[in-house]
């Protein structure tokens, strides 16, 4: 997937000496990789549910980081998209793509030299004069200037995507949008041998999550993603509430059943950093 002139000036920057064709995927997601391993938490909450954090502060304090940042910029850059192989690999491409870029704004992007409070800090809610960050369409992949709302709703969740058979609903469980409120990011970069396992896994830890996911009564209180994107889930399992039953453990499951209301738990788009979850305090 990478050209390999690229490749060569990238290992010795790094300090690899392991054969190009042997490492291409590994080597188009490492700085990334490195970015989570040193920045990025993961806490189990009661019931099997699970919450991330990226600690910005750190990153933007460690020496290394700006290096990395520019190094998968560039791998992006220079990656040829048109020999992704088939959906596995296709739907972990970009989800990689959508969660790195959303990153390297926040830690590139700051204005007055602080990290923003919220995404919506850039523009779109807060000041509808200015493009959203999710609007914005400056990320280049392949030589091409991508949004994030490109990434996932064209690409992903697009027509293209349905029409193969590779729309999948459960990716609202693993593109992260840098807030409280969404489905945590994970701390391994998704490939084609782990996408399956890791959509799964998202989604069914997610309804373990009272953030995402609660029964008070006969109510069913769930994340703002089944508003917003209640057409994906319908046409994936024929209503969010039939998609929570496909997806959740069975004892969440048994209880969706009983519920006959559904409301909307409130969506915290504060950063995701540990200083915003109960969980890392």
């Amino acid at each position: 997937m990478i050209k390999p002139g690229l490749l060569i000036p990238y290992l010795m920057v790094f300090g690899w000496f392991l054969p190009v064709a042997a490492v291409a995927d590994e080597v188009l997601f490492e700085p990334y990789q490195r970015l989570l391993t040193q920045h990025l938490t993961e806490a189990t909450t009661p019931g099997d549910g699970l919450v991330s954090a990226f600690d910005y502060e750190s990153a933007l304090e460690a020496p290394q980081t700006g290096d990395l940042l520019s190094a998968q910029r560039e791998l992006f850059a220079e990656v040829d998209i048109g020999v992704l192989e088939g959906r596995a690999e296709s739907v972990a491409f970009w989800i990689n793509a959508y969660n790195f870029f959303m990153l390297e704004q926040i830690l590139t992007e700051r204005p007055d030299g602080e990290l923003v409070a919220s995404v919506w800090d850039y523009g779109g809610r807060v000041n509808p004069f200015v493009d959203s960050v999710f609007d914005r369409k400056k990320f280049v992949i392949g030589g091409q200037e991508y949004s994030l709302n490109q990434m996932e709703k064209e690409i992903l969740l697009g027509e293209e995507y349905a029409d193969k058979g590779w729309k999948d609903a459960r990716v609202h469980f693993a593109v992260n949008c840098a807030s409280v409120g969404c489905p945590p990011l994970r701390e391994a970069v998704y490939t084609a041998d782990n996408l399956e396992q890791l959509l799964a896994e998202n989604t069914r830890r997610a309804f373990n999550t009272a953030r995402h996911l609660k029964v008070k009564e006969d109510v069913l209180h769930v994340t703002e993603l089944f508003k917003w994107y209640e057409e994906d889930f319908a046409e994936a399992a024929g209503s969010g509430k039939a998609f929570i039953k496909e997806w959740a453990d069975s004892s969440v499951a048994d209880r969706v059943v009983e519920t006959s209301a559904m409301k909307f738990i409130d969506y915290d788009w504060a950063l995701n950093k540990p200083a915003n979850f109960p969980e890392f305090r």
